[in-house]
Formats: structure tokens, sequence, C-alpha cells
């Protein structure tokens, strides 16, 4: 708490080494030079803060305050959001000793302790002259941003040193953050990873060659790699194998209560560890195995549910409301459907918290449980009748399962919408659910009140399937209805029909007409009717590089998940050597820098921002799960999503075009700039998905390495360049870009890219079916990514009315027909070309 009085000569409680700064520790140049700006900015603008202090009778040379600090940087700069900010911008001075508390306690904090900078530590220490404090003034921003850059590390070491016994509600939430995006605990429970984050232990070794454990000695500790990497050496064989960031090692030994089975050696300087010591790891183990229930039939487990403590919303609810309630981890499809209709809350209050319950359930229930059971299986639940109890007591438990079963199938639909339409199972099961409901709801007044509801969705879903622009829209090869301006862009849908060149040897082609999400198979008949032969024919995806892939007969939505400049083509299996990319494919061969330098760099970042929110809007939740599990398990079509994970590609690959087709020197600075200008534009609208393809497409390797053209960047472009790279960093799981994220509010288009990895990254990492059992844990966690989605899209995109009033139909043309190349190898070489290797 800001403020709060502490002894200014405190020590941590804990002997570890951990938690105090090695005597040897050596700052470098980067932190000694913030520290000095620092200083020198405190000095010329707030001298006050940095004096002689009294406490308990003894003065303390030349120190500040923490709160004071803290409250200083605050001030200094909009890059500093709170208070938890700036600590861990000031923790990345102290563990370097740049900036020290007055008794040497490691960390630092927003409290009345005295700290003080090394510069002070001498008698003599000099005040900034007036050059240092005009370094100052014109550093002080970018030391600010780098310190905000390195922060939340120095910050999670921080609180990784305390004690278990001393992290608040606070640190433990932070720690549980950092866990949640580490490989080696991707497959554990939420309760196991929140667990893990009371007992986890901050170990750091400086010295490559340093050995963590020997093999045969006693295993005590489980480890997991921060930073750093490390080899597993066996006696007699060497190193076997090597272990890297988000890698975890030692836990076997502890398993099976055996000696180390291989030795542990560090590879590299600089090393750092999360370490579970045996008891406590153990312990957890005895925990989650006493907090789980197991329901049984036939000796089989058939539901797995985990007692966690209640949220604030059911413990205050009064002393009636159990303090403890159970989460599913896994179990059968239908035991997983029984326990969520038994558990659903009817009372109005409670509608929030039952629909985040149910939500995991709704959205992911296609993995496991489709249509073709889910359906069958609500009606039976719908119709249900208890066989015991008196006649009061079966008719309260019917019409209250029937009122649950209803919520049930209101947040499905809802949930699915429109893409019910295409399942003639749903759509059949709807109308005659709605039919049950109004006879009951004759003879039951308590179902009147959910019936409007249930007519309304029903209806809109029936009738929107019926209409005739419904039916179906035929698009053309570029996937748009041909008119583009004349209405907003509608989802493509499984039943829309596209109109698809499909080539063969000698570059002629066929025009096929099929459903967008046809399969392999249907596409080879098409093309079969069409040539008048399909015997022996194979269907490939050739990208402009020349590689070709040979699609499998069950693969669907092919027309939307080709690269860029790709094509398809059929032929015999035995010419598919003989395959040569079309000359089309190869790109442009004129940069189109004439036509768009005229274009406010403003104007062309609105436009793309409409565009792509256009596209992110037709994406559907359920896109995500498809593509994550497999789109040819659903044979559903994940059109919507591969068009904008695309359009990311193709932003990325036209910058490195218009670069790499610029003969002229000049021309290419003032395109840098351009770019540089247009991804601070699309950062300002909150679309960090075109933003961070800009940025990618500078950090191309053909872009990146014309040496004599970022030389002559002006320092201002250079720098708002550097930061914005700094968001594109990848360690620690991109917790740079997460951290940007977190501060903004939706309406945002977020890194597509990245949420695809992190679903990735879940579905890898955890089987779907544990025992035969569904692992609902699992489905637990893909929901809440792909729910990002939606929390991005809760707030409607209002265009910026400046622009949207501006008539600027060249510049909205231009960005949604952007004409690029993308063959990595072909820019390579047009690069060399622009500026040869120097020798």
């Amino acid at each position: 708490m800001a403020g709060l009085l502490a002894p200014p000569y405190g020590v941590m409680e804990t002997g570890s080494n951990n938690d105090r700064i090695p005597d040897e520790n050596v700052p470098s140049e980067k932190i000694l030079r913030a520290g000095k700006i620092l200083r020198n900015a405190i000095l010329s603008r707030a001298p006050h803060m940095i004096r002689d202090r009294k406490y308990h009778l003894k003065t303390y040379r030349q120190c500040c305050v923490g709160t004071e600090l803290v409250d200083w940087m605050l001030q200094q700069t909009p890059c500093v959001h709170s208070r938890i900010q700036a600590v861990g911008m000031w923790q990345v001075l102290v563990e370097d000793g740049v900036l020290n508390h007055v008794d040497q306690e490691h960390h630092f904090q927003d409290k009345y302790l005295f700290y003080r900078f090394l510069d002070d530590e001498h008698e003599d220490a000099p005040l900034p002259t007036e050059e240092e404090k005009k370094e100052c003034d014109e550093e002080l921003q970018d030391t600010m941003l780098l310190l905000s850059q390195m922060g939340p590390d120095a910050h999670m070491r921080m609180i990784l040193r305390k004690p278990p016994g001393q992290r608040t509600v606070d640190d433990l939430e932070i720690i549980y953050e950092e866990l949640l995006h580490i490989k080696a605990l991707s497959h554990l429970s939420t309760t196991v990873k929140r667990e893990l984050a009371g007992v986890l232990i901050f170990e750091s070794h400086a010295k490559g060659g340093t050995v963590l454990f020997n093999q045969g000695e006693e295993g005590t500790s489980w480890y997991i790699i921060l930073k750093g990497s490390v080899n597993v050496v066996i006696y007699g064989k060497g190193v076997v194998c090597t272990l890297h960031e988000g890698d975890d090692f030692g836990k076997l030994a502890l398993v099976n209560d055996a000696p180390r089975a291989a030795s542990i050696v560090l590879r590299e300087d600089n090393c750092h560890f999360l370490r579970v010591d045996k008891e406590d790891f153990n312990r957890i183990l005895r925990d989650v195995e006493a907090n789980t229930v197991r329901l049984k039939e036939h000796d089989q487990d058939v539901l797995v549910l985990e007692k966690v403590p209640a949220g604030n919303r059911a413990s205050n609810q009064g002393n009636s409301q159990p303090q403890q309630k159970y989460t599913v981890m896994s179990g059968t499809p239908e035991k997983i459907l029984e326990h969520f209709l038994e558990t659903i809350r009817l009372e109005p209050a409670l509608n929030e918290a039952t629909d985040s319950v149910l939500n995991d359930f709704v959205m992911m229930h296609c993995v496991f449980m489709p249509n073709t059971q889910l359906c069958p299986a609500l009606v039976a639940h719908y119709h249900a009748q208890p066989s015991q109890g008196t006649e009061q007591e079966k008719m309260d438990y019917a019409l209250n399962n029937k009122r649950r079963v209803i919520r049930l199938v209101l947040q499905w639909a809802a949930m699915y919408g429109d893409v019910l339409q295409e399942d003639d199972v749903a759509m059949a099961f709807l109308e005659e659910f709605y039919v049950s409901v109004s006879d009951d709801a004759r003879m039951i007044a308590a179902l009147k009140e959910q019936l409007p509801e249930l007519e309304k969705i029903v209806k809109q879903i029936s009738e929107d399937a019926k209409a005739p622009q419904k039916k179906h829209k035929v698009l053309l090869q570029q996937f748009n209805t041909g008119d583009d301006r004349a209405q907003k862009r509608q989802p493509i849908r499984g039943s829309d029909e596209v109109l698809f060149k499909v080539y063969c040897m000698d570059h002629t082609y066929t025009t096929i007409r099929v459903p967008v999400a046809a399969s392999v198979k249907e596409v080879l008949s098409a093309v079969a009717d069409k040539l008048g032969s399909g015997e022996g024919l194979i269907i490939i995806k050739m990208s402009s590089g020349g590689e070709k892939v040979v699609l499998k007969p069950n693969d669907v939505s092919v027309f939307t998940t080709l690269t860029i400049n790709g094509r398809l083509f059929a032929c015999p299996r035995e010419k598919f050597d003989s395959l040569t990319p079309l000359p089309e494919q190869e790109g442009p061969t004129v940069g189109t820098m004439g036509t768009f330098e005229l274009m406010s760099s403003k104007d062309l970042a609105y436009q793309m921002t409409v565009y792509d929110w256009d596209l992110f809007s037709c994406v559907h939740e359920l896109e995500l799960i498809y593509h994550t599990f497999g789109r040819h398990h659903f044979k559903k079509t994940t059109a919507n999503l591969d068009l904008f994970l695309r359009r990311f590609n193709e932003i990325q690959f036209w910058v490195v075009t218009e670069i790499c087709l610029c003969s002229q020197p000049s021309k290419r600075v003032q395109l840098l700039k351009k770019f540089i200008k247009i991804a601070a534009h699309c950062k300002e609208y909150k679309n960090l998905n075109s933003f961070f393809a800009i940025v990618m497409g500078l950090s191309n390797v053909a872009v990146s390495r014309l040496a004599l053209t970022w030389e002559k960047l002006p320092s201002k472009f250079k720098k708002f360049y550097a930061e914005f790279e700094s968001l594109m960093d990848p360690s620690r799981n991109h917790r740079a870009y997460r951290l940007t994220v977190a501060k903004l509010d939706p309406p945002l288009i977020p890194f597509m890219p990245l949420l695809i990895k992190d679903m990735t990254f879940t579905h890898e990492g955890n089987k779907t079916f544990i025992d035969n059992l569904v692992n609902f844990e699992k489905m637990r966690m893909i929901a809440n990514t792909a729910r990002t989605v939606r929390y991005c899209r809760s707030q409607p995109f209002n265009p910026d009315a400046a622009q949207a009033n501006k008539n600027h139909q060249d510049v909205r043309s231009y960005v949604r027909q952007l004409n690029v190349i993308d063959n990595q190898r072909t820019l390579s070489q047009m690069s060399h070309r622009l500026e040869p290797r120097r020798p």
C-alpha cells in the first residue's frame, strides 16, 4: 500500500542467496545509463527527492523514498499505467545494483523504504551539468520505454524471490498468469497451476557449465526453465539432449521416488529456473486426489469432478450457499451434459453465473458430442419423468428439468446462430423442441416466461434459412460477390458456392462451381465432369515458389487455405513432378508506390481497419474450434477465419513487395517512413492484426538486410520502429504483446496468428480423451481462448467520423486489392540486387 510506514533497514527473512544482490553483480551498460538518466532527471526536475533522511536516530545519506519514486515515474510518462508497473521498472535498476535499498534489501517496494542511486554511494557524487540535463531530457522517454519492457520480468522475479508465505493474493495471480503460458505446465489443471503459484521458488545460476544435479543423486526438486538452456548428460553417453525455455526436468525422480536418471549441466550463462521441491510436489498431488470426486458405473469412471473454493458470487449469497463447488474435469459426453443440466441455477439473479458455466459446454460440445448425439439427448432429458417421490415432487422435478433444458437450448441456439441453418438435424430438433415447449406451456404456466425467447430464436433461424438471399451466395475466386461496395460483407457459409479455376499441366484451366466446404473428393468429381475423365487424377495445391502438396480426399475448405498466390492443379499422379507454377503466380513486377505515396497514411490505416473489421466480424468463434481440432473432423468450413489469416500474410508481403520493387534508395527510405506511419495509425485504431503484419513485413530478412536504406532513416522513425519491434518480442510467450492488449478496451482487432498459436499449444499439449473420458479441462482452456474473439467484438466498431466522411474510394479500393509477391526466395534475390552483400 502506497505510503505504508516500514523500517527502511528491514532485511528479508529468508536466508536464500537468491534474495540478496550478489557482491560481484556488475550492471549492464544499458541499465547503468538508465540509472544515470533517471537520477539526473530527478535532480533536474524534483531535487528535493534525493536528500539525507533521518529514521530512528540514524541518518541515511542522499536517498529517495520508494513511494515517491513510484509517484514521480507515474507523472513522467504515459507509458506507465499503474503503480505495479512502476515498481517493476524500478526493480530492474535494483536487480542490477544501480539502485539499492540502503541496507541491501533485494527488491523494490512501493513503501516508505529508503533507496539510493549507485552514483550517490560516493561522498562527492556530482550534480548533473547543463549538458547532462539536456541529454537526460532527450533520452528520458527512451529510458522509460526500455524499463517498461524489462519491468514485467523483473517484477516476476521479485515476486518469485519472496518466500511462499509472504506472497500476496495479487502476487499469486501474477504468477498464475505466467504459468498459463509455460509449455511444461500446459497439461495441468487450473487448480494445480494455482497451487504451484504458491510454492514455486526462483533459482538462478550465473555461469555456464554449472552442474545442477548429478546422475544417481536423490531427486529433491522439479525444475522448469524460465530462461536459458541446459544439457542432459548420461554417464557413458555424454549429452543426450538439450532443454530450452519452457521445458522441464527432474519430475520423474519425484514421481518414481528414484535416483536422478541423468546429470543436468547449464549450457549458457545466466540461467533462470522455477523450482518445485519434493515435499510441495507430493502435497499438491495428495491435495488434488483428496479433492477429486469420481462417479462410477459398472466399476468404470463416468464423471470426474474437482472440488474448488466457490467464488465470491456464490459465497455472498448467504449461509445457505455452499463454500465449495465442483468443476468437471472429465467424463463421458452424456454424464457431462447431465451434470450441467442438474447444476443450472434457475434464479434470475444467477443467470450470468449459469451462462458462464454453460458456455464452455455449449461452445465445445461439437468436439465430443456432435448435434446428432446432443439433440436426441436433450429431447430425452426434456421429457424425462422421475420414478420416485410424491406426485407433487414428481411434478416439481419435471418442471425444473424442462426449464433447465430450455435454458441450455436457448444458449446453444444463441451461440451457434446462423451456423445451425446448415445442420438438418439441429433445425429439425429446434422446430420439434419449440412445438413440445409450446404444447407444455398451455398446461404449465411456469414455462410461458421462457417461450417468447425460444420462439424468437427459432423463428429467426428458420426464416433466415428459408429467405431466398440466404439459400446460398455464388462467390468469385477472390471470395467476394463482385459488388463489395453495395452492402456490408456477409459471412461465408459452407453451402455458399464458389466459381474457381483448377489448372491443368499445360496451364489451361477449367472453372468449377462447388460449395465452399466441398471436400477434395467433390472437387475431383466436378473437375472430372468438366474434363470428361477423372481416372487417376489428383488435386494439388501449388505455391508461387513451386512447393506442391497433394490434397487428401477428405480435406475440406481447400479454396480458402491456399497461399496468397497459390493455385489448384489437377493432373494424373504420374505427372506430379512435371507440374510448374503459372507465370501469374510470380506477382507484380512494378511497385505501386506512385499510387499510394499520394494517399495519407492515416487514410490508408483507416481503410485497412474498416476492411479488416469486416473480415474479423465474419469469423465465427466455432471456426477457431474447427481450425484447432481439424476441419475434416467436422466437415465444416473455416473460410472466414482462413481469409482473415490470409489477410495478415497479404499485408506482410505487401510491405516487402513494395520495398523490394523500389530501385531508388531515397524512395525506399520514403517507403519505410510511410509503412512505419501506417503501422502507428493501425495501432491507434487498435488494429493489432495489421499493425503486426506491417512490422513483421519490415522485419522480413529481405527488408531488414537493406542496411544502406535503414541508415538513412531519420532517428525519430528508427525509435518508433524499435518500439514496435519490442511489442513483437516472442520471448516469454509474447509477454510484451499480451501486456499491451490487456490495457486495451474493445473494440479491437487482435493479432490472430498468436490466438491460433495459443489454441494449438493447448490442443497439442493436452489429450482430448483420458481413459476414454472427455478431458473437459482442455475444453475449458480452449473455450477461454476462443472467447477472446467475443471480447474484442463486445463493443461495436464505430468508424472514425472524420475519416468516414471523406470520399476515399480510391484508398478503399487500393487496400482491398493488394497485389504482392509471396515467394520469399524471389524477394531475397530482389533485395540482394538492390544492395549486394558487402565483401
